[in-house]
């Protein structure tokens, strides 16, 4: 019996950690706090922010899961109008298009997986948000509220 609760215990250890890795940012992105403010309050993310060209091509392709409350940030350095696709990408997206003064601009939701279908931003953005499909709707989250990160200047 003993033998049993310390195999249920390393099998414990093993999915928690499992977990833990899958949170850790796989390329070089580094963690960072974002901050959206909408009409039902301010909701907190940690996002993997992502600015090599690099990076940004592979971005969430092969992950299986994202928590809640954790997404990817992707920094352009500049406003333009950007496309992405959900090639090799397992799970639904909500794809948030930013403007450089912190604006959403506009909010691709529940994006089909492994899809190769282009999403537009609909006109210049500096960076993109990617967090777990149907966040957007459940946080209510919309054009024209404000994002919170050092890479956008409220003007």
């Amino acid at each position: 019996m003993a033998r049993g609760r310390r195999l249920t215990f390393v099998a414990l250890l093993l999915g928690l950690a499992g977990l833990l890795l899958q949170s850790v940012p796989l390329t070089g992105a580094t963690m960072d706090s974002l901050e959206i403010a909408t009409r039902s309050g301010v909701h907190s993310f940690s996002v993997e922010v992502v600015a090599t060209e690099e990076e940004r091509q592979k971005g969430l392709m092969f992950r299986k899961q994202l928590p809640e409350g954790t997404g990817m940030l992707f920094d352009f350095k500049v406003e333009a109008p950007v496309s992405f696709w959900m090639k090799n990408t397992y799970i639904p997206l909500d794809m948030i298009f930013i403007r450089g003064d912190g604006r959403i601009a506009s909010i691709a939701e529940n994006t089909e997986p492994l899809s190769e279908r282009l999403i537009p931003s609909n006109g210049p953005v500096r960076g993109v948000l990617e967090v777990i499909g149907g966040t957007a709707k459940k946080l209510g989250i919309r054009p024209g509220d404000r994002v919170a990160h050092p890479i956008f200047s409220p003007k």
